[in-house]
């Protein structure tokens, strides 16, 4: 991978990272994106998902979304995985498998019953 595709890739992280800091939430490119190494996501900060970022304008979605998946539970979390991704001028989209997103759907469904 060339230089400018790592710093685009950089720079999407530190996007999706900001992009969480306006909705609330303490997201921050991981240490693996600093050099260290292991199957940490690309970022962290919100508890129980496992977030792959990609700044590209083709992505394979189904190898995007493998990958998430196989890191997160090559580090031993039962994190959902998710892809969070966008192209250049264009809005970010979070993919995921249906039953991570019905799994989801359901824990909030279940909290509106009880509010």
């Amino acid at each position: 991978m060339g230089k400018f595709s790592r710093d685009k890739g950089k720079r999407g992280e530190r996007m999706w990272a900001a992009l969480c800091q306006e909705h609330g939430y303490d997201v921050h490119r991981t240490a693996q994106c600093r050099g260290n190494t292991g199957q940490a996501g690309d970022c962290e900060g919100l508890p129980g998902i496992h977030q792959e970022v990609k700044f590209v304008e083709r992505l394979n979605v189904r190898e995007a979304l493998e990958q998430s998946r196989r890191d997160a539970a090559a580090g031993g979390s039962h994190d959902l995985p998710i892809v969070a991704h966008k192209v250049s001028r264009g809005p970010w989209t979070v993919t995921m498998h249906a039953e991570d997103f019905f799994q989801l759907y359901d824990a909030w469904a279940r909290s509106r019953e009880q509010g």
